[in-house]
């Protein structure tokens, strides 16, 4: 794929003139997988169906758009439309666990002691 800086296209053309993703759940660190069970998307662009391709394994977005020498921005558009259409899945990269009830409280204690 041509880096984006020398093609005269410029990206929000790439995305149909959208700046914003359908999703506002997809960040650089979000983990993309495709459904293999979806079918072949019939009519998707380039840089769609280069997204597709590459995210056999797990993928981070950020990997993504450096593969694909987009912006990040642009690439969140792209995936999130092939969220939309059910072609790709999303995965969190970072499990957040709230703290415990006792840590906090802990916390409390230690502000209060201030």
């Amino acid at each position: 794929m041509d880096n984006y800086r020398d093609s005269p296209v410029r990206p929000y053309i790439l995305t149909s003139g959208r700046a914003h993703p359908s999703r506002n759940t997809i960040r650089p660190e979000t983990l993309l997988v495709v459904d293999a069970d979806a079918p072949p998307p019939m009519s998707v662009s380039r840089e769609h169906r280069a997204l597709l391709d590459m995210c056999g394994g797990v993928l981070s977005l950020a990997e993504a758009a450096v593969y694909l020498r987009l912006p990040v921005s642009l690439v969140v558009v792209i995936a999130s439309d092939l969220v939309d259409s059910g072609h790709l899945s999303i995965r969190s990269a970072l499990r957040h666990t709230p703290p415990s009830a006792e840590l906090l409280e802990k916390v409390l204690d230690g502000l209060r002691k201030l």
